[in-house]
């Protein structure tokens, strides 16, 4: 036996509570920023030739727009034109699209798109991605995926989705208790925490290839990983010295630096900076959980949030602000926390709760879980629509869904 069970009730708590704040202090106000300037774009210059497959193309596209946020389509005059053909013939997809700016007149790109008829989503949303480049210098999101964990059937297992909710797969089938997913820099990979060998040991999981392999199975818990921007660390909560703090991995040669020493707090969500110099996280050292940052070496470390009771769950977006939930009046709500502007900002306000937060990639969207009564939903907030801020249900099939990640790319 590995001694964790103390261990495993002070970090859970951490880890399935949700939490919140008021960060540098001020007082608890609810602030919504203002909707993005969108742009109207005609799509129905983009010429359909042949069956089904062009048909699923253009409604995808069309879908990924919209769903992007940055776009209003419509059928004639707008400011954009994605003009050419759709053409799909003998089990092949080609689409020849040249974008034009008509009111700035210009021509953004021209490109064609190749690939098997059954890949007509997948090829809609490169040429939506690259629409939403080329028009506003922002990744676009239609080509990432959503890991989360799905509670069927009794079991508890890695899902991953597309970002608009479709393609739902089952990654994982270890029928055990299983916490914090996140994806490797690659997006082609994972890293989560497992019961499947009786213990809390980290695993990692090639999605081209199916294997996995155990990464961290130090004595006691292991559990938060999350690995490095430039691929070559992993941070987590480790309590092999018998308290939960933070540590990094080298993954070359497993060398560990000890990031926290807290004898009587417990730390845990570790989350990396997008430069991979500092780590946000979630300690009780002041008596309730609160969000840090520190530095990659382990200096420098201080508190950034103030307001609610508790906040928890924080996620470092590209940008740099933390999103994290935040316990205001009984419910956890989301809460941007900016650390250039100094100060933080409550985005949502439903009286139902906010959970395990994740930013993606173009810094606009969030995932998160909404709990509400006994039933808990996976949930993607467009945090520049409002207000009132858009949101929108991903998951459908029966089961509860938690702990989403959005991809990197």
């Amino acid at each position: 036996m590995r001694g964790v069970r103390a261990v495993l009730i002070v970090v859970f708590g951490l880890l399935l509570i949700v939490g919140a704040g008021d960060a540098y202090g001020a007082a608890d106000t609810t602030v919504i920023k203002k909707g993005a300037q969108r742009y109207t774009i005609e799509i129905s210059s983009l010429k359909q030739v042949g069956g089904a497959s062009s048909q699923l193309f253009l409604r995808t596209l069309e879908k990924d727009l919209v769903y992007s946020g940055w776009f209003t389509v419509v059928p004639q005059g707008g400011a954009l034109k994605a003009a050419g053909t759709c053409q799909d013939s003998a089990g092949m997809l080609k689409v020849q699209c040249a974008l034009q700016g008509v009111t700035a007149g210009r021509t953004y790109f021209r490109r064609t798109y190749t690939g098997a008829s059954n890949r007509a989503r997948t090829l809609a949303h490169e040429l939506a991605d690259a629409i939403v480049l080329a028009v506003t210098g922002k990744p676009g999101i239609a080509s990432t995926r959503i890991v989360m964990i799905g509670k069927r059937s009794g079991g508890k297992d890695l899902y991953i989705c597309d970002a608009d909710g479709q393609n739902m797969m089952q990654i994982t089938k270890d029928r055990a208790v299983c916490l914090s997913p996140d994806w490797g820099p690659d997006g082609a990979s994972l890293v989560y925490t497992s019961f499947r060998g009786g213990y809390p040991d980290v695993y990692y999981v090639d999605l081209s290839s199916g294997r996995w392999k155990r990464i961290a199975g130090y004595p006691g818990l292991n559990t938060g990983a999350e690995i490095s921007p430039n691929g070559r660390e992993m941070v987590l909560t480790l309590s092999k010295d018998g308290n939960p703090d933070l540590y990094v991995i080298n993954l070359s040669n497993r060398r560990l630096t000890r990031l926290t020493k807290t004898p009587h707090a417990a730390e845990a969500s570790p989350s990396w900076s997008p430069k991979g110099d500092k780590v946000t996280f979630v300690s009780d050292r002041s008596g309730a959980p609160q969000v840090y940052v520190v530095n990659k070496n382990g200096g420098n470390q201080k508190r950034i949030t103030f307001r609610g009771t508790e906040n928890v769950s924080p996620d470092w977006g590209p940008d740099d602000r933390i999103v994290c939930s935040s316990r205001r009046a009984g419910r956890y709500q989301l809460s941007i926390v900016d650390l250039v502007a100094r100060k933080e900002s409550q985005i949502t306000s439903e009286y139902v709760d906010h959970e395990s937060p994740s930013w993606a990639p173009d810094g606009r969207h969030i995932v998160y879980a909404r709990a509400e009564g006994y039933q808990t939903e996976v949930y993607v907030l467009d945090t520049m629509s409002g207000p009132p801020l858009r949101s929108l249900r991903l998951t459908t099939l029966q089961g509860d869904w938690y702990a989403p990640a959005w991809s990197p790319k």
